[in-house]
C-alpha cells in the first residue's frame, strides 16, 4: 500500500490552516472544505487527508465550518452584455437547468467592461453562491487571481483557458469549415470582418481556423477588416470598406455582423450572392428572416447552459471533471452564398 509522505516541520508548533492541510495534500483549498464538511471526494483523497490531519493534529475552527457548510442553492452567473443573441439562448438552457437541479440564479451583467467583469466576481462571492458561471470575452491574469482565491467551483464559457474548467465551442473547426466551404464553391478572394483578438474564440481562432483551411489553396487573396459586435460599427465599417473591396466571398465574424453587412451591402445597391456570397458564425434565427436568409455556423447556445449547470453541480458536490469540455457545430447552407461566377 502506498503511503503518504507528510512534510510536518513547517506546521509543527504553529497554527494548522486549511491552506497549508491543502499544501501538504497537493490539492485544492476547496477540496480540503469539502471534506472537511462530509463533502464529496474521491476515496484516494480523503485517506491523504486523513492522514495529513492527523499527523499536523489540525483542529477546524466549528463556526467557521458551520458558515462553510450552509448552502445557498444559489448560482452566480456573468454574462458580457444584454443584446446579445447567443448569452440569450445560453441563459434560458442555464435557467432551466439550474430549476431542476433546485438552485435559484444571480445573474449580473458585465456590459463588456472589464473592471465591472471583476467587480461582479467579488459580489457574487460576497453573495456566498455555491458556483460561479462566466460568459467570458478574455480571462486575464486578475481573473485568475480572483478564481484562485475564490474557493469555489468556477466554470467559464466561450473561452478556453488553462487550470479553470470551461467549456467552449470549436471554434478553429467552425472557422476552418467555412473556408472549406467557400473555397469548394470556387472562390479565391475574400473578405473577412473580424473583431478584436482580445477575444480569442472570435475573433482569433474563427479567424485562423478560416484562414488555415486556405493554406494549400492557390491564388487566394484574404482581407481582414477588424470590426466591432455592435451592429451599428459594422454597418458603418462595411458601408466603407464594400466600395473598396473586389472580394467575391465575405466572410463575418458573427451572424449579427453578417445582417449589418448585408444592409449596408444593399443599401451600395450590390446584389447578394450575384455580387458576392455572405456568410456569418452564430445560428441566430435572425438570419431566417433577412432576404436573402444568410449562410452560417450554428452553434449549440441552448446546450450549452443545460451542460454547464450539469458540470457545476457537479464541481460543487466535488466530483472530478474535465478541465476543458468543447462543444460541435454545424454548417447551415442558405440563400447568401453561391458559386463563384466564372468569367
Amino acid at each position: 500500500m502506498e503511503k503518504t509522505i507528510i512534510d510536518t516541520k513547517k506546521v509543527v508548533g504553529a497554527l494548522v490552516t486549511i491552506k497549508d492541510i491543502a499544501k501538504q495534500a497537493g490539492v485544492a483549498k476547496s477540496t480540503v472544505s469539502r471534506y472537511l464538511n462530509n463533502g464529496s471526494v474521491s476515496e484516494a483523497t480523503r485517506k491523504k487527508l486523513d492522514e495529513i490531519v492527523k499527523e499536523t493534529g489540525y483542529t477546524p475552527n466549528t463556526f467557521a465550518r458551520s458558515l462553510k457548510a450552509t448552502k445557498t442553492n444559489m448560482i452566480g452567473v456573468i454574462i458580457p452584455r444584454l443584446n446579445s443573441a447567443s448569452t440569450n439562448e445560453v441563459l434560458n438552457g442555464i435557467d432551466q437547468e439550474a430549476r431542476e437541479h433546485g438552485y435559484e440564479l444571480i445573474i449580473t451583467n458585465a456590459n463588456q467592461d472589464l473592471n465591472r467583469e471583476l467587480g461582479n466576481i467579488q459580489t457574487l462571492i460576497k453573495q456566498k453562491v455555491e458556483g460561479i458561471i462566466l460568459l467570458a470575452r478574455e480571462i486575464t491574469d486578475n481573473h485568475r487571481e480572483l478564481i484562485k482565491n475564490a474557493n469555489i467551483p468556477f466554470l467559464v464559457l466561450g473561452q478556453k483557458t488553462d487550470a479553470i474548467h470551461s467549456m467552449s465551442y470549436a471554434d478553429y473547426d467552425a472557422g476552418y469549415k467555412t473556408g472549406r466551404y467557400a473555397a469548394g464553391l470556387g472562390h479565391r478572394s475574400f473578405l473577412f470582418f473580424g473583431v478584436s483578438e482580445q477575444d480569442q474564440a472570435v475573433g482569433l481562432e474563427r479567424k485562423q481556423g478560416f484562414i488555415d483551411s486556405l493554406k494549400d489553396e492557390s491564388d487566394i487573396e484574404i482581407k481582414i477588416v477588424e470590426t466591432s459586435f455592435s451592429k451599428k460599427v459594422a454597418y458603418q465599417d462595411a458601408l466603407t470598406t464594400l466600395p473598396k473591396s473586389t472580394a467575391t466571398y465575405v466572410v463575418c465574424a458573427t451572424d449579427n455582423i453578417a445582417i449589418a453587412v448585408m444592409k449596408a451591402a444593399i443599401e451600395l445597391n450590390y446584389s447578394i450572392p450575384d455580387d458576392f456570397s455572405i456568410s456569418g458564425f452564430g445560428g441566430y434565427e435572425e438570419t431566417d428572416y433577412v432576404h436573402p436568409s444568410i449562410t452560417t455556423i450554428s452553434y449549440p447556445y441552448y446546450e450549452m447552459g443545460i451542460k454547464a449547470v450539469d458540470q457545476l453541480t457537479e464541481l460543487i458536490k466535488g466530483t472530478e471533471t474535465p478541465y476543458e469540455t468543447l462543444l460541435s457545430n454545424k454548417l447551415v447552407v442558405k440563400n447568401s452564398t453561391r458559386e463563384k461566377k466564372k468569367a
